[in-house]
């Protein structure tokens, strides 16, 4: 009998052991999969059940506020001023979906527009599509979840979640409050798996939805293994161009732009990475960012006081260093920061007129880095920021309404933010990637329309 695998679940900044967790195996998989597709044959849930439990459920996470916050910044590192705003927003999430089941249904559709369709009615319904399986990222451990699961929950769906190997818990804990809320047995089920055995649990021919957030490499490389007619949203990362041109309020936008750069520690998928100023302000707006960030407090998330947490891994601080070590010496030159304060954080960065060759340039470096670069006329730096593959979200900053409209017609981008920043977000927005950065449409009211299919009954009389 082999010796199940074991998952050690660490604090993200002192290492220390927080959880031991046991791993699922082959076996496991299939009777999840089993459960699912077993619950998804049943009559669905009823509508008036889903939202009391998503009602219970909401109330439950509202108790343990500050327990999800503090579970946050230990197992993903992010400082616990802003792991407080992340539980606030899971909260919101939930009953973001119970208004969105109020509002599904389906539709007359006309039958007499020709003579054939005479003496018939017809109409749509709405049906869950079937299991879900959601694969989420570390960065948002909790609301990632609420945006993968949540909708599956709210449209019937039963859904298997693996959340990121490195963070865990926050998924676990949740998904133990939605059984206490009322959600029965098997309708949300919690994976620890390793590669070989997620890949079998979302390529399975049973899988009818597969929801994925994390890296581009592996995403795309499960979408081509899914099962025929499986559907999928896929969300990988980007290197957000944010353009400043003529605006009047600087020192608003400098600190707006440390906060969107530098959140999480630059981990997140739309922060502020690349910054083009006009050759004249360039170094001034370069100087101005790093004055700002390196007055932030790196440390321990746990702490009150943490501005900037750890990189998730340590291999990540390696990652960064050579990135910036790399630029600098293929011309960028060095604002402030640029060295490692011990294996888990590194200082916050700015770099001005890197190469475009270089890897800060034309990859997500997902770390407290952020690059300025100066223009001679916009025209230039909108073709800089659309030569990219991948395409997320991206921002101009204008007092000119004319030069920033069109420039955002033409930025290659799913959502262009003006006079404000890439990282802007509302949970029931569309928010999804073009290009390399995605496949499909996420946001909680997108989600569960795609959760949903479409059925239509005639009637003859």
């Amino acid at each position: 009998m082999m010796k199940a695998s074991i998952l050690t679940v660490k604090q993200a900044y002192t290492g220390k052991t927080l959880k031991v967790l046991t791993m699922h195996d082959a076996g496991d998989v299939e009777l999840m999969l089993k459960t699912a597709k077993n619950l998804h044959e049943r009559e669905c849930l009823p509508a008036y059940q889903r939202l009391k439990i998503l009602q219970k459920l909401a109330n439950l996470v509202v108790e343990e506020h500050e327990d999800f916050a503090r579970l946050i910044a230990n197992e993903g590192g992010k400082p616990l001023k802003d792991a407080r705003i992340e539980v606030t927003r899971a909260i919101d999430g939930i009953h973001i979906a119970i208004a969105g089941i109020r509002n599904i249904k389906g539709e007359q559709v006309p039958m007499d527009l020709m003579q054939a369709g005479v003496q018939r009615l017809a109409f749509t319904i709405m049906e869950p599509i079937g299991v879900v399986v959601a694969v989420s990222a570390f960065n948002h451990p909790l609301n990632l979840i609420i945006h993968q699961v949540v909708p599956a929950i709210a449209t019937g769906c039963p859904v298997i979640v693996k959340p990121a190997a490195i963070t865990p818990l926050c998924a676990l804990r949740f998904a133990q409050l939605a059984i206490q809320a009322g959600l029965p047995e098997g309708y949300l089920q919690v994976a620890l798996t390793d590669r070989e055995n997620s890949e079998k649990l979302v390529t399975d021919s049973r899988v009818a939805f597969f929801s994925f957030i994390g890296s581009a490499q592996v995403g795309w490389m499960l979408k081509s293994k899914l099962a025929p007619g499986a559907r999928c949203a896929l969300e990988h990362g980007g290197v957000a161009p944010l353009i400043f041109d003529e605006y009047s309020d600087m020192d608003g936008f400098i600190a707006g732009v440390v906060k969107a750069g530098f959140y999480h520690a630059g981990q997140v998928c739309v922060s502020v990475q690349r910054v083009f100023a006009p050759k004249d302000k360039a170094k001034e707006v370069a100087q101005k960012i790093a004055d700002v960030a390196s007055q932030l407090v790196v440390g321990d998330a746990i702490d009150e006081v943490t501005d900037i947490g750890p990189l998730i891994l340590p291999k990540e601080v390696d990652r960064v260093e050579a990135w910036v070590n790399q630029a600098i010496a293929e011309g960028a030159t060095l604002i402030t920061g640029g060295k490692r304060i011990n294996s888990v954080s590194y200082e916050p960065t700015v770099l001005l007129n890197p190469s475009n060759h270089s890897k800060v340039s034309n990859q997500e470096i997902f770390g407290p880095v952020v690059c300025v670069y100066s223009y001679f006329d916009i025209s230039e730096a909108i073709e800089t920021a659309n030569s990219l593959e991948v395409s997320f979200q991206a921002s101009i900053f204008s007092d000119n309404i004319t030069t920033a409209m069109n420039s955002a017609k033409v930025l290659a981008a799913s959502a262009v933010m003006i006079n404000d920043y890439t990282t802007f977000r509302v949970d029931w927005m569309p928010f999804a990637g073009r290009k390399h950065s995605g496949y499909g449409i996420g946001g909680i009211n997108h989600t569960m329309h795609n959760m949903l299919e479409h059925k239509m009954i005639v009637i003859k009389h």
